[in-house]
């Protein structure tokens, strides 16, 4: 299904709300014959699917990032994950060994007392040939000179349609829009998706991305229809066959629900949404009795994180996951997941069509 933009416009943006759309023309498909749904997203990005991996500390790795690549999607590897700017260029030459599909790179920038080079591995990346990086953790503005003089397109993550605008407004080519439902930091205003999403609607002309409670193509197709020109998942691709984490965390998002997620970090006003168990709880305890982060600094630690993920000990550290876990119930390639989605997204979406009648003419 190709997505156009007829006119009327909505609420100022220059864009035709999605629900002026006419009916859907006949399927495209791509070379394999799957369903494409083709969006100002795909077009900007070169990919056939609106389906991005989105960034994940200790889990976009080569394997990954090019699985989902490889079936259309755009896979993302993860900056930091490697501990060196050198170890990320042999990171990207291994997925390009895997796939020869467009490939992106997360680089978060968030506040440390150690914090790594990020000058070395931004020139890594360019130096790489990719031109595809995903931003978060702060304004973008400082990646913007030299990634914008090497052909890089940037794709900001925002919790707030502020924030939004304000990438747009410093050059990235698109934003991805977390809601409150997404794992990580989902910002302090608490704004779903339903309405988060339709609201940077009506303000950006660049194209965005749905992220945050979404695993299937029902997420799709509601993000499409709400103003989005894509998703991006993390949760659902952590739990994939070429997923790094443990086979132990898989089982337990398969196993978990919506309502398995601790907010931590709440008074600290660096809210993160991360799986319930032992440590988050206590973590959770101690910060609502009045305790400060130097209270949890040991218990939140990111190498205790990293534990769960490689060795399996759920308990062991803080690790994060969305609400949408609750939608999780298989452990399937990376490559179906991204082809499932697009497909069920074109049947829900001609479903619901369906149910549209023009009303009858009177003789």
């Amino acid at each position: 299904m190709r997505t156009s933009w007829p006119t009327p416009t909505a609420s100022g943006s220059g864009r035709p709300p999605p629900w002026s759309r006419g009916p859907p023309p006949a399927r495209p498909t791509s070379e394999r014959g799957d369903v494409v749904i083709s969006t100002r997203f795909t077009e900007a990005f070169g990919i056939e699917h609106p389906v991005v991996q989105g960034g994940m500390m200790w889990v976009g790795r080569a394997e990954l990032a090019a699985a989902v690549s490889e079936a259309g999607g755009l896979g993302i590897i993860t900056a930091l994950t490697q501990p060196t700017p050198a170890d990320l260029v042999r990171e990207i030459e291994r997925a390009r060994r895997l796939t020869d599909k467009p490939l992106g790179v997360n680089l978060t920038i968030l506040p440390a007392i150690d914090p790594p080079p990020y000058d070395e591995y931004r020139r890594a990346i360019v130096d790489a040939g990719i031109t595809i990086v995903e931003t978060a953790g702060s304004n973008p503005e400082p990646h913007m000179e030299m990634f914008g003089a090497h052909g890089v397109r940037v794709i900001h993550k925002c919790t707030s349609v502020r924030h939004a605008l304000k990438a747009q407004a410093v050059g990235v080519t698109a934003v991805s829009i977390d809601g409150f439902e997404c794992a990580g930091h989902p910002g302090e205003d608490d704004v779903p998706g339903m309405v988060l999403l339709p609201a940077a609607a009506d303000r950006l002309t660049i194209p965005f991305l749905a992220c945050g409670g979404i695993a299937d193509g029902r997420g799709l197709a509601a993000a499409l229809a709400l103003g989005a020109d894509g998703v991006t998942m993390g949760s659902r691709f952590m739990c994939t066959v070429e997923s790094p984490v443990a086979p132990a965390v898989k089982e337990r998002i398969v196993a978990g629900s919506e309502l398995d997620t601790n907010l931590i970090f709440r008074s600290l006003r660096n809210t993160a949404r991360v799986a319930k168990n032992a440590v988050s709880d206590e973590v959770v305890e101690i910060l609502a009795g009045g305790g400060r982060f130097e209270d949890v600094r040991d218990l939140v630690a990111g190498a205790r994180g990293r534990k769960v993920f490689e060795d399996g000990d759920l308990d062991a550290g803080i690790w994060t996951v969305g609400l949408v876990q609750g939608l999780i119930h298989d452990v399937p390639a990376a490559g179906e997941v991204v082809r499932r989605t697009v497909a069920e997204a074109e049947e829900v979406l001609r479903a619901r069509l369906e149910l549209v009648s023009r009303p009858r003419l009177r003789a």
